[in-house]
């Protein structure tokens, strides 16, 4: 799939689960996916710049306990738990590590796929 900046809003969850990691890194937004106990398993390298983080600090670790504290809250991380269908975007602003900057979040899970991401567009 081609990364266009409509691709945020449009891109299906099995589509973005089905890239390697060379197609997410191509994406112009950041692209963070992981496993139902949050631990990181894809780290784009769009959000690796954006957010400084080197993926081989962040692969493996819990997403919102250790990387993203800031959306460790009932508008991110507790939507993930609740709802087992998801897919919203969400106007947000992010706080760790930097200062206030406003994003979209897009959250993304579905029953039929194991993986559970995070879109954020700067």
């Amino acid at each position: 799939m081609p990364a266009t900046e409509s691709s945020f809003e449009s891109i299906p969850l099995r589509d973005l689960d089905a890239m390697s990691e060379r197609e997410r890194d191509a994406l112009p937004f950041g692209v963070v996916g992981f496993a139902a106990d949050t631990t990181v398993q894809t780290y784009n390298a769009t959000e690796a710049r954006l957010s400084g983080l080197d993926p081989a600090t962040v692969v493996g670790v819990p997403f919102f306990e250790v990387v993203a504290q800031c959306m460790n809250n009932f508008m991110v991380a507790q939507r993930f738990e609740d709802e087992a269908e998801l897919d919203d975007i969400v106007p947000y602003v992010l706080t760790l590590r930097m200062r206030p900057t406003k994003v979209r979040l897009r959250l993304l899970a579905t029953a039929g796929i194991l993986r559970r991401y995070v879109l954020i567009e700067r």
